[in-house]
């Protein structure tokens, strides 16, 4: 007898294949039916999900989190679960918290907040810490309960402050003997079940106290050494991130560890308004490796980076004017009152910005500010910017900006697409989605707590570039599927899913598509010691099935813990007959 059956649906199976209309039947963990089922098998025990008038996909397959330490105190991992994921893959960017020696968990909370903006305090009161080498924190996990299933990767910095001591995160050079070491230990986690390694050379991430991450200056004998581990070890991928400011030096060393382990690479690709052709001397550097017979690969947003900016999250377009000092830590609702005094808006709005770098940029760029509004938009007009507003109304963009901030009783957020927003327009983003060479990702579920709310990218993959896109053309849905499907899965080895098709895990959305709707997110204190953090929510997703059993409806969680570590590449499923 089938144990679940979803009746009725559009079924998208994650290949790219156009969708049918019809049945899809489960048994255990794995579906057994798709299209036609025998109703002989229904019986008084199945469940029977009614998917009229709605679509049916895998569920979504998120390669790019950061949820290392928020798996091992909150089973729903949320908010990526508001937008239909069921497997998620942390362990990015070179940070994580295993392996670790007693002395340096303060250290790696440190790096990760300050790399990821999750609040320390929350990582201090919420990890267990019952572990130090990398199979221990597998085994952990293993005992964790979970609705989704989770992999992981070793992290570069965290193996190199544990076989470097201090040397490690002061930038000095690996020995090799320390090399050697280095790659017994990513070896080993890659044979205890890490999906695979993850190192980080860009400047933008940087420890608490402000010193860049340990791997930003790692020489190559060092990373090359350790993607030799993939290859002894013969699974796994490599995950990275780069500035590439010297483009042709950066990239031979991300080619030289897909040479050296043999495995799957992936890096980040984003645009950058400073250096505008960036982003596709990249795809064409990645495009030629594949011409090479490396299997590299682009990580791609299907949206802009966006930071928000608010009363409520980290900063706001006043953060650095002096009369907004004293206003700073006042509780939300006397901040408003304060801001609505005329006096204290004049002062701010004769006052400039008194920082200057990225976070200057953020707050006093104001051509590139638009509220977020409900539903949340994504791709705004340059004519909606603040500075738009302010030149059809012939004002100060400040003053859009502090009315934009009392909306909502303080509570309206304001939207900054800080990367991947080049044209002015998604236009770009098309053509990354569209790439051959690239997989979806960099939501970054579980961090930048109070800047930046990127967990909801399959939301916007379907709802925006399958349905509402005005500002050019939609996409077809049975791409945009695939590449948070099957795309993603087969990138970090998990062949098992991401797919429906008989013998397939049993990871499945049902969708009402067409009132998919992302909402705006709101900042919420429920992470441990009463962290902050940004959560946003969706509506459309009917139910999500987890292992082949319902774990959240109306992108709720159900109670139902079916979740699992995942452990090392699973097989794909014998071809049927």
């Amino acid at each position: 007898m089938y144990d679940l059956v979803v009746k009725h649906g559009r079924i998208y199976d994650g290949t790219g294949s156009a969708p049918i209309d019809g049945d899809l039947a489960v048994v255990g963990d794995r579906v057994v039916a798709v299209g036609a089922i025998d109703d002989a098998l229904i019986g008084d025990e199945t469940t029977i999900v009614d998917a009229t008038g709605r679509i049916v996909t895998p569920g979504f397959v998120d390669i790019h989190t950061h949820y290392d330490g928020q798996v091992t105190w909150d089973p729903y991992i949320t908010p990526s679960t508001h937008h239909g994921v069921t497997t998620i893959v942390t362990g990015n960017c070179g940070v994580g918290f295993a392996p670790c020696r007693p002395d340096q968990r303060d250290w790696l909370i440190g790096l990760m907040e300050g790399v990821e903006d999750i609040p320390g305090t929350a990582l201090h009161e919420g990890i267990n810490w019952n572990w130090e080498t990398f199979p221990e924190y597998l085994d952990a996990l293993d005992q964790t309960d979970l609705a989704i299933d989770v992999g992981t990767q070793v992290p570069h910095g965290a193996v190199r402050a544990f076989v470097m001591g201090e040397r490690g995160p002061a930038h000095e050079p690996a020995t090799p003997g320390e090399i050697d070491e280095m790659a017994s230990i990513v070896k080993e986690a890659i044979e205890a079940g890490a999906l695979g390694f993850s190192t980080s050379r860009t400047e933008k991430h940087k420890d608490v106290d402000g010193v860049l991450t340990p791997s930003i200056t790692a020489h190559e004998d060092e990373l090359v050494g350790l993607a030799g581990a993939l290859a002894e070890a013969g699974t796994g991928v490599v995950q990275g991130i780069s500035d590439f400011y010297d483009f042709e030096s950066e990239f031979h060393l991300f080619r030289r560890m897909a040479e050296a382990s043999g495995r799957p690479t992936s890096i980040t690709v984003e645009q950058q308004d400073a250096r505008p052709d960036w982003w596709r001397e990249l795809l064409d550097g990645i495009s030629q490796a594949q011409a090479d017979g490396l299997d590299m690969r682009g990580q791609v947003p299907p949206r802009a980076t966006g930071v928000l900016l608010g009363l409520t999250t980290t900063l706001n377009p006043f953060s650095f004017h002096p009369s907004y000092k004293p206003i700073h830590r006042l509780p939300l609702d006397e901040k408003v009152a304060e801001l609505r005094k005329p006096e204290v808006r004049a002062a701010l709005l004769s006052e400039t910005c008194q920082l200057e770098g990225l976070a200057g940029e953020i707050v006093t760029s104001f051509h590139k500010m638009f509220r977020l509004g409900e539903p949340a938009n994504y791709e705004p007009t340059p004519a909606e910017s603040f500075a738009g507003i302010a030149e059809s109304k012939g004002c100060q963009p400040e003053e859009i900006a502090l009315d934009a901030l009392l909306e909502n009783d303080g509570k309206a957020l304001i939207y900054h697409p800080l990367f991947n927003y080049l044209p002015g327009n998604l236009d770009y983003v098309a053509e990354m989605i569209d790439h051959p060479h690239t997989v979806m990702g960099l939501g970054d579920g579980g961090a930048h707590c109070g800047v930046i709310s990127d967990a909801s990218f399959p939301t916007t993959l379907l709802q925006h570039w399958g349905r509402d896109r005005t500002r050019g053309e939609t996409m077809p849905l049975e791409l945009l599927v695939s590449k948070q499907t099957q795309k993603t899965a087969e990138l970090v080895g998990l062949l098992d899913r991401g797919v429906l098709a008989p013998g397939y895990k049993a990871d499945i959305n049902v969708i009402d598509f067409e009132n998919l709707v992302p909402h705006e997110p709101t900042v919420v204190n429920d992470l441990p010691a009463g962290g902050r953090r940004l959560v946003q929510k969706a509506t459309g997703y009917d139910v999500t099935i987890v292992s082949g059993r319902i774990a959240f409806r109306d992108g709720e969680p159900t109670g139902e813990l079916n979740g699992q570590l995942v452990r090392g590449t699973q097989a794909a499923p014998a071809p049927a007959g």
